[in-house]
Formats: C-alpha cells, structure tokens, sequence
C-alpha cells in the first residue's frame, strides 16, 4: 500500500492553512496521517485551544477506521477525509479543528485538491471496487 509523503502532507497543511488564513477561520490545527493512522504531519496555529491534536487525530483514525466520512460515523464536531491518489487507492487521512464543521470540511477537501490528490467524493464512481461509501445506507 502507497503512502502519502511527508512532502505532499506539508504542502496539504500548508493549503489547508493559507485558506483558512483567507476566510479568516478560527486557529485551526490539521493532521495528517498514512494508511495505519500513523502520523505524517501535524500544525497547529497560534491561540489554537487545548486537545486539537487529540481532535484532529481521532477524526483522521475515524476516517480510516470507517472508511468514510465523519458525517457517516456520526462524528459531529469538525471533520476530516481520507486521501485517494489518482487510481482511488486511500493513501491517507487528513483532520481538520477549529472552526465550523463545514468550513473544516470545506478546508480539508481543499487541502487534498490543492496538492492534486483525491477525496471520496472524486472517486464515487469507482464505488465497491475502492470501498467508497457517500451514504450511511
């Protein structure tokens, strides 16, 4: 199994965090983590509150864990995605906290595009096939 580099999990930061700077979002903290949770990268930004780590990599487990989309584990504080490379294959999973759970959405997923790579949402047509599931049916 591929992994996400360290290389493409800063740039995915660095994305996530420069958005948020432009839609002045709350101090976000994201991490991102390969295939097996294990962590690649982490920031958190100045005045970030206490445990982002925690919440950011419990999203990011969540997602692997599940295979889906926190919205569909019913994980309901701010949201994280798995990363799909260009043939669908989960590489890895990227946490976002700080602000509201759409704009931490909105910012994960931005991420993910910025460094070229894929969400869920980009390879539902590949369904079964790369364990893609958009619904919680």
């Amino acid at each position: 199994m591929t992994a996400i580099t360290l290389a493409q999990a800063d740039r995915l930061i660095d994305a996530i965090l420069a958005r948020g700077a432009e839609l002045d979002c709350r101090p976000l903290a994201v991490i991102v983590v390969e295939p097996g949770c294990k962590v690649k990268a982490f920031k958190k930004e100045d005045d970030s509150s206490m445990i982002r780590f925690e919440m950011a990599y419990g999203k990011a487990y969540a997602a692997l864990a599940m295979g889906r989309s926190s919205k569909l584990v019913k994980i309901r504080a701010e949201q994280k995605l798995q990363i799909r490379d260009g043939a669908g294959e989960v590489i890895g999973a990227v946490g976002v906290t700080g602000d509201t759970e759409e704009r931490d959405e909105e910012l994960a997923a931005h991420g993910i595009h910025a460094i070229g790579l894929k969400t869920d949402e980009d390879c539902a047509a590949l369904g079964r096939r790369r364990g893609i599931r958009l619904t919680d049916r």
